[in-house]
């Protein structure tokens, strides 16, 4: 057998729950839709008369509603009481992990009301907002000011509070790392009900190095100060197809934004945006922006492409096209390109919706697209959920970018997923080690992307049916998943926490760096009011007696086992 055959698998037999999958269109069309649209149209008008407000009134605001967190924290009686975590209910997050450590005893603290942007500083370039402000949100009030976080989630609704306490990536993370490396400074409500401002250089600096990937275990974030950067109002695409075997495809991929030379730093010779895409084992497409000019764009001969028109194509579709038509360059409005994959959620909307992808169906009902992520949770029960975890990949590999190549071979022997999403960004070597880390001595090694002061990495995004389970055959999504997992910590890869993990404790705290939050979480009062970030994580529902255990054992002890070798 080859390195890039994949062993055959005995035909599964279905189940009740296959044929609710395949009709679930039904519901996504008569009542998930029209229910997204609406919750969508409401939250457009409730941000309108957030915007009519000065930010003086909305900092106003936002003081009292700070208090009110205070307040409440300070009403929790710690021994009858459970640990804190938000009101917001389970299946409102966008992640795909279930959040089964609320149903444990638990003590609320309502959020709800911090989703504002609170000040545009122009002058600092810095975005001071809510951890409830969305993508969507954010970018409608910078991109006409020609203004832009400098790391902007590609799907909507997805939260500056989420993508500060878990993962938030971009096709400009090459350039500024993960949307946590954005963020000038927290404003964090801690246990003890203190308001404290973390920065990377106050008496806070570990809390603000220790934020990033804690799950909100370690305060409760009100506000994040986050970089601005200077755009324009066309990012200039070009579509590069690539055709060869998964090492000649990583390799091109990173030739796309990466110099040979090593002049990584250079804007003449590293694109402002990138992407790959990987349609299957022989054949991907490499996209690489660069922010234009409006008088540029409308120069005669140029292509101008408005992409969020809800009759156009699915963007991973009409990438694709390149394949057939070759190397072409086109115009698309700026804040269009940015949320290029949420209409068709990457293409996890060719499973929900099988038609979606079709004309008729794009210019009757697109307009009603996407469906929100947390109505489709909401929609479905236990059984459905094992289901997709069984027969559905949503993962995502954090993996060295010179080991791209081994991940795409590997995963094309274990899941046969496809279309992959491939997107490079830097982690920073810091003064303190946090969670996630680049490889030791990997500024030593001068490899193609990185810098004495940043290593490049990949996130490899898997979402979708693997190959198997399309064929009908039997395929093991927890045991493929608990494969991954491993890969990665041999590889000193990561895994983004809003993915159903397989991990137990002691490989959560192989893969990820336990010492500096830790440390935090001591220092801060967080052990005994929030749940470790393990715990938040762990697949499956909490007991109340397993949480309370968890809490109280000795933190020296519970991560003794670190560095011993996996079972």
């Amino acid at each position: 057998m080859s390195d890039l055959d994949v062993p055959l698998r005995p035909k599964r037999k279905k189940v009740w729950v296959d044929y609710f999958v395949h009709f679930r269109w039904i519901v996504v069309i008569f009542v998930v839709l029209p229910i997204s649209f609406t919750l969508y149209f409401l939250t457009y008008l409730g941000d309108v008369r957030s915007e009519m407000k000065s930010f003086k009134q909305r900092q106003k605001e936002h003081d009292e509603n700070v208090e009110k967190v205070v307040k409440r924290l300070k009403q929790r009686n710690p021994k009858k009481d459970g640990l804190v975590c938000t009101a917001r209910k389970p299946w409102i997050a966008v992640g795909m992990r279930n959040v089964d450590y609320k149903r444990a005893r638990h003590f609320e603290v309502d959020l709800s009301a911090f989703r504002n942007i609170l000040e545009i500083d122009k002058e600092r370039m810095i975005a001071k907002v809510e951890p409830l402000v969305n993508m969507g949100q954010i970018t409608r009030v910078t991109v006409p000011m020609n203004l832009s976080l400098a790391v902007v989630a590609e799907l909507d609704d997805l939260t500056v509070g989420g993508l500060i306490n878990g993962y938030g990536i971009e096709g400009s993370s090459h350039i500024y790392g993960l949307f946590s490396d954005t963020v000038v400074a927290y404003e964090i409500v801690l246990a003890d009900g203190r308001v404290v401002r973390a920065t990377r250089d106050n008496e806070y600096s570990d809390l603000f190095y220790a934020i990033p990937w804690s799950q909100g275990t370690l305060g409760l974030l009100v506000s994040a100060e986050i970089k601005l950067i200077h755009i324009k109002e066309y990012m200039k695409l070009t579509y590069q197809p690539v055709v060869g075997n998964l090492k000649e495809v990583a390799q091109a991929y990173i030739d796309s934004f990466a110099p040979r030379d090593g002049d990584q730093d250079n804007p003449e010779k590293v694109p402002d945006f990138v992407e790959t895409m990987l349609y299957n084992p022989t054949e991907a497409v490499c996209m690489t922006g660069k922010y234009a000019s409006k008088e540029e764009a409308k120069k005669k001969g140029n292509v101008i492409n408005n992409i969020g028109w809800w009759f156009k194509p699915w963007f991973y579709q009409y990438a694709q096209t390149a394949l057939k038509r070759g190397k072409f360059v086109e115009y698309i409005p700026t804040r269009e390109y940015y949320h290029r994959h949420t209409r068709c959620l990457y293409w996890e909307g060719k499973l929900i919706l099988p038609f979606g992808d079709q004309f008729w169906f794009r210019f009757l009902l697109g307009w009603l697209m996407p469906p929100k992520v947390a109505l489709l949770k909401a929609t479905q029960g236990e059984a459905i959920r094992n289901y997709y975890h069984e027969n559905h990949v949503i993962q995502d590999m954090l993996v060295p970018a010179y080991k791209v190549g081994d991940a795409l071979e590997w995963l094309h022997r274990e899941m046969e997923v496809y279309p992959i999403w491939i997107c490079p960004h830097r982690i920073y070597k810091l003064p303190v080690k946090p969670q996630i880390y680049p490889e030791p001595g990997f500024e030593l090694q001068r490899r193609q992307g990185d810098t004495q002061y940043a290593q490049m990495y990949s996130d490899i995004g898997i979402y979708y049916a693997p190959g198997p389970i399309l064929r009908g055959e039997a395929f093991d999504g927890a045991e493929a998943v608990r494969k991954l997992e491993n890969w990665l910590i041999e590889n000193n890869g990561f895994q983004p926490q809003y993915a159903v993990s397989e991990l137990s404790e002691k490989n959560f705290w192989r893969m990820f760096d336990a010492e500096l939050y830790e440390q935090a979480r001591k220092k801060y009062g967080a052990v005994g009011t929030f749940m470790s970030v393990y715990y938040k994580c762990k697949k499956g529902r909490k007991t109340e007696k397993e949480v309370q255990e968890a809490e109280q054992a000795h933190l020296e002890t519970a991560y003794a086992e670190v560095d011993q070798p996996m079972d």
